[in-house]
C-alpha cells in the first residue's frame, strides 16, 4: 500500500464548515487519508515526502452536472446563442451532436476531464444524453474508459430522449431512443460498471435528459429502475419547461416530477432557475437536490439562480459546470467564484442574504458529494478518501489573499491551474502535466476526432 505525506502545509481546509489547520501534515495510505497533524512521521517504509511548504490543500471539488460531449463545440462564432432565438439555435446545434461518433464521445470525454483535474476537481457526474444511432451503444463505456486514463472518480449519468420532434420536443429523430432501449440500456452499463462500495471510482445515475424531451413512461421507468438497482436519478428540471409541462400534463415540472416518484434523496435535478420558492420549499420537504450551474447565465441570459432561498429552504446544492453549448469551459473552479459573485450581483430585494464565500466552496465539495450519494468524498478526514488538490500560495497572486483560505476561491477566485491534484491516493496532475501521460499525444488524438464532424475552419458557417 502506496504512502504519501504532505510535509510542512501552509493551510489543511479538512471542510468549508471546520477551522482551517496551519501548519500541519498530511498522510494518504493507499486511497485514504491516514492521518492529519503536526509534524508527522512517515508510516511506512518507502513512504513518497512531498514538501507542500507554501501550499494550501483543499478537498477535491466535485462537478455534478456536465455534458463531455459538448466540448467539441466551444467558441464558435456560428452557434453564438446572441445571434439567434433558442429554438433556431436548437436548429442548429442538435444537427451537429448528431454526427458525433463513438470516438468523439470517448475523447471529448478526455478533454473535458483532463481540464476539471488540472483545476482541483476529483469527481466528476456527466449527464450523457445524446445517443446518436450511428455511434453505436458503447459511449458510457469509452467514457469509462477515459475516466480510467485519467484516474477520474467518474459518475456516469445515462441519459436519453425518447419523445419526437413531431410531437413537441427538441431532439432530431437519429437522437431518439424508445423507453425500452433507454432503461435497458441503463440497466446494462449499471450491472457493468456501477460500484457502490467505499472509495468507488465508478457509478451510474439513471438520467432521463428533460422531462420535455421524454415521454412520461420513460420517467416512471426509470424512476423504477433506479430504485430496483439502488442507485440515484437526475434530470434537468426548472430550466424554462415549466410552463410546457403545465400545459401538457396540467401541472409544473416540480410537481410533475414528484407525482411520479422522480424525486427524494435519491435525486438531483440541474438547474432549477425557474423555480418558485414554494417548489423548492417542497424539494427541501422530499430531500431533492439542486445542481447549480452559473455560467450558463451569462450566456443564455435567465435569471440568476436563486441560491439564497435554496439555501434558507434546506435544499441540498452542488455546483456543475455544464456543458459548452452554454459554458465554453471545464472549470469548476473557476464556477465556484462565479456562483459567489453572480449572487452577490442579484442579492437586492432578494428575501434571503448571500450566503458567505465558505458555503460556495462548501457546495462544491460536500454539498456534491451529498447530491451523489457519497460519504467518502467532499472533506478531508481520516478514513475518507484522498481526493485533494493543492496551490502553491508563494505567489504575488495570492499577496493579501492568504489569511483565509476558506474564502479564496469564492471571493478572490483561482485563475490558474492547480499545482497538484490526487485522486483516490494517486497523484494525477503535478507540476503542469499528467504524471505518465503524454498530453500533445492526447491533443493531437482528440483533435483528430473533432476534425471528423466539424471543419478547422468554419468562418461562420456549418
Amino acid at each position: 500500500m502506496k504512502s504519501i505525506l504532505f510535509k510542512s502545509c501552509e493551510a489543511i481546509v479538512t471542510s468549508a464548515s471546520e477551522p482551517v489547520l496551519w501548519h500541519h501534515d498530511l498522510l494518504v495510505e493507499g486511497s485514504a487519508v491516514k492521518a492529519i497533524g503536526p509534524d508527522l512521521s512517515a508510516s511506512a517504509q518507502g513512504c513518497e515526502i512531498i514538501d507542500a511548504t507554501g501550499m494550501f490543500i483543499y478537498p477535491g471539488l466535485v462537478n455534478t452536472h456536465h455534458h463531455f460531449f459538448q466540448c467539441f463545440v466551444r467558441n464558435r462564432a456560428e452557434l453564438d446563442w446572441t445571434r439567434y432565438s433558442v429554438i433556431e439555435w436548437l436548429d442548429r446545434i442538435y444537427p451537429v451532436f448528431s454526427r458525433l461518433t463513438e470516438d468523439c464521445f470517448y475523447h471529448s470525454s478526455v478533454v473535458a476531464m483532463a481540464e476539471l483535474i488540472k483545476h482541483g476537481c476529483t469527481t466528476a457526474f456527466d449527464h450523457q444524453y445524446c445517443f446518436p444511432r450511428h455511434a453505436g451503444s458503447r459511449i458510457i463505456d469509452r467514457q469509462f474508459e477515459a475516466a480510467e486514463l485519467l484516474g477520474m472518480r467518474f459518475h456516469a449519468g445515462r441519459g436519453g430522449n425518447t419523445l419526437p420532434k413531431s410531437e413537441g420536443s427538441t431532439i432530431p429523430d437519429e437522437m431518439l431512443e424508445t423507453t425500452d432501449g433507454f432503461i435497458n440500456d441503463c440497466a446494462r452499463v449499471i450491472d457493468a460498471y456501477h460500484d457502490p462500495d467505499p472509495y468507488s471510482m465508478r457509478q451510474v445515475v439513471v438520467a432521463p435528459c428533460q422531462p420535455v424531451n421524454c415521454y412520461k413512461e420513460t420517467f416512471v421507468e426509470s424512476v423504477r429502475l433506479a430504485r430496483d438497482k439502488g442507485v440515484f436519478l437526475h434530470s434537468h428540471v426548472g430550466e424554462g419547461e415549466s410552463p410546457v409541462i403545465e400545459q401538457v400534463h396540467g401541472k409544473r415540472t416540480v410537481d410533475y416530477c414528484e407525482d411520479i416518484g422522480f424525486a427524494g434523496a435519491d435525486t438531483f435535478y440541474a438547474h432549477g432557475w425557474e423555480l418558485t420558492r414554494a417548489e423548492l420549499a417542497q424539494m427541501g420537504a422530499s430531500g431533492t437536490g439542486i445542481s447549480h450551474c452559473p455560467e450558463p447565465v451569462y450566456l443564455v441570459g435567465a435569471e440568476v439562480t436563486d441560491i439564497p432561498a435554496m439555501d434558507a429552504l434546506g435544499l441540498r446544492i452542488g455546483l456543475g459546470v455544464d456543458g459548452a453549448a452554454s459554458n465554453d469551459n471545464s472549470n469548476l473552479m473557476h464556477c465556484v467564484h462565479s456562483a459567489y459573485m453572480l449572487q452577490c450581483l442579484a442579492a437586492s430585494g432578494r428575501q434571503d442574504p448571500v450566503p458567505t464565500p465558505s458555503r460556495f466552496l462548501s457546495y462544491a465539495t460536500e454539498g456534491g458529494a451529498s447530491l451523489l450519494g457519497r460519504k467518502d468524498i467532499g472533506a478531508l478526514r481520516p478514513g475518507m478518501a484522498a481526493d485533494l488538490f493543492a496551490i502553491d500560495t508563494r505567489k504575488l497572486d495570492y499577496v493579501g489573499t492568504r489569511h483565509d483560505p476558506i474564502s479564496l476561491i469564492a471571493k478572490v477566485g483561482v485563475g490558474a491551474t492547480v499545482d497538484l491534484t490526487m485522486i483516490n491516493g494517486r497523484v494525477v496532475w503535478a507540476d503542469g502535466a499528467f504524471p505518465h501521460l503524454d498530453e500533445h499525444a492526447l491533443f493531437h488524438a482528440a483533435e483528430a476526432a473533432l476534425h471528423t464532424i466539424l471543419p478547422k475552419n468554419t468562418n461562420g458557417g456549418l
